[in-house]
Order: C-alpha cells, then structure tokens, then sequence
C-alpha cells in the first residue's frame, strides 16, 4: 500500500479526499471536454493518464514550479505593481 502524504503547514495545497486538487484537475479538465462533445469514457482514460503524467512531472520538479512556468510563459501574468511584465526578458539600466 503506498503511503499518503496529509498536509502538514498552513499552506500546503487543499485536497479533496486523499488527492491534491490540482493533481485532479487535469482529469476534471478532460471529463467536462468528454461531456460537451460526447466522448465521456474517452477523454475519462485521457484525463486519468494526464493527471498520472502531471503527478509525475510535478513530483520530479520543485515546489511551485508548474506556477512558475505558467508566469515565465505568460499565461498568469500577475498584476501587482511590484511583478514584473512576464514578457520583458531583458532590462537595461
């Protein structure tokens, strides 16, 4: 049996059950895709394999990494008078 990790701090990530939401996110991603064009058992196997493949690279990266690349690609660009542009990738002086 493989052991579970319970969140210890404040700010782990929430989990629902015994997963953490954002390894389940990929699969509910898929089904909702699987229900709105009518290929529910489908994109269910597709989304069980990406979330599988999502708990991997995360477990093999560092903490906050999956944020980190969605910000250097642009894709969460924050709006905080301190962050920088996600785009701007030299400064000059």
């Amino acid at each position: 049996m493989a052991t579970v990790e319970l969140p210890r701090h404040v700010d782990d990530p929430p989990n629902l059950l015994l997963w953490r939401l954002d390894d389940l996110a990929p699969f509910f991603l898929m089904l909702v895709i699987g229900l709105l064009i009518n290929q529910t058992l489908l994109f269910m196997l597709l989304g069980f394999f990406a979330a599988r493949g999502y708990g991997r690279f995360r477990e093999s990266r560092a903490d906050g990494f999956a944020l980190h690349a969605l910000y250097w690609s642009g894709l969460m660009p924050l709006g905080h008078r301190t962050t920088p542009n996600p785009y701007i990738r030299v400064y000059w002086p």
